[in-house]
């Protein structure tokens, strides 16, 4: 499996590099946000995406890499404000940790969102697509259209709906949800799922579709 790290400190480069590659991984190492979009190849299996990169800026690559790929993207960044981890998600970003972090929890959201990769499990009886108030969940191709057209959702905010029209008219609780899209039991990821679920009602242009029960889950409304 490999992981590419955009990250223009060398010395940081070289410590992540070793750590993962100790996990079994191979990694690719770039300094800057030209060669992580060159870089990146069909056998890429994660992206961990430094934002202080010396060409351009890190939410900028974010948003090209996610323009050509589904590959999971994790930011690692030492800025810490709320307002930048919510644009990292907006650009497609799977994942967000600050710097100083813990090489383990690094680690353990690698394998969290590359797990997540493989295809969720497929209800027979859903194979073919899901229909809700003229929106189409397309299982066998993973697309989304809304009145005929496609949905520019990125692969998260798929799964997220995936989940939700399989339970229609269901309570989903957030830690279902996180489980079955992160592929994990933490909960640490309760934040991303709100930001993740607010786009998918922006681009959906369906803001009742998906109901928020406070304190539990959500549910898919439409019928």
């Amino acid at each position: 499996m490999k992981i590419l790290i955009v990250e223009d400190d060398e010395r940081v480069s070289d410590v992540l590099s070793a750590y993962v590659r100790q996990a079994g991984y191979t990694t690719v190492c770039v300094a800057s946000g030209a060669a992580a979009l060159e870089a990146l190849g069909s056998d890429t299996e994660a992206v961990l995406l430094d934002l202080g990169l010396p060409d351009m800026d890190g939410i900028d690559v974010c948003r090209r890499i996610r323009g050509i790929s589904g590959v999971p993207i994790i930011i690692a960044t030492a800025r810490s404000q709320v307002e930048e981890r919510i644009r990292g998600l907006h650009a497609g970003a799977d994942d967000f940790v600050v710097k100083p972090y813990d090489l383990r929890e690094l680690l353990a959201r690698i394998e969290a969102v590359t797990r997540r990769t493989r295809a969720l499990p497929v209800d027979p009886q859903t194979a073919v697509g899901i229909t809700l108030d003229g929106i189409v969940i397309d299982v066998a191709s993973r697309r989304v259209l809304v009145e005929d057209q496609p949905a520019d959702l990125t692969p998260k905010e798929y799964d997220i709906l995936a989940v939700l029209a399989r339970y229609p008219g269901v309570v989903v609780p957030r830690d279902r949800i996180i489980r079955e899209v992160w592929g994990t039991d933490w909960n640490g990821f309760s934040r991303s799922l709100e930001v993740h679920v607010g786009s998918i009602r922006r681009k959906l242009a369906r803001p009742e579709l998906i109901e928020t029960l406070r304190g539990v889950g959500y549910r898919l409304t439409g019928s």
